[in-house]
């Protein structure tokens, strides 16, 4: 049993770029869809497919690297909120990653989006992540 489901996904992402696979598989949730998502559209990742396997369904992550230096998009994915210890920021105290370079993910009740997007909205939430 995973406790830490988002953790666990962050991870296998990470360890895939390290080990530079163009491939990861990773279990399906709809928070972890809108992560990839996400990661899509800011260019982090190359494509990504939802597979439904009538049980808990996949997600299959094309990973970005450089075309010639192989250095991958993805250069740091760290975890902010933990199931122990919640992150919390209003609309004021939305975090910059890397001065602006890089994103956050958040879970706001306008859904998942970026830190960018919830400052246009002005809304706050739970940092699941930081991206850069």
């Amino acid at each position: 049993m995973n406790t830490d489901p988002i953790a666990d996904y962050l991870t296998r992402v990470r360890n895939a770029v390290a080990a530079k696979h163009k491939l990861v598989e990773i279990p399906a949730s709809n928070l972890k869809k809108n992560i990839t998502k996400i990661l899509f559209e800011k260019g982090y990742i190359l494509n990504y497919k939802f597979e439904d396997d009538n049980l808990q369904g996949k997600i299959k992550i094309a990973l970005k690297y450089h075309p010639v230096t192989k250095i991958p998009a993805i250069t740091k994915l760290e975890r902010v909120s933990t199931p122990g210890l919640r992150k919390y920021v209003n609309a004021n105290e939305l975090p910059r990653v890397l001065n602006g370079l890089g994103i956050a993910i958040l879970s706001t009740s306008s859904g998942v989006i970026t830190d960018k997007e919830a400052r246009n909205m002005n809304v706050g939430g739970e940092v699941i992540c930081y991206v850069s």
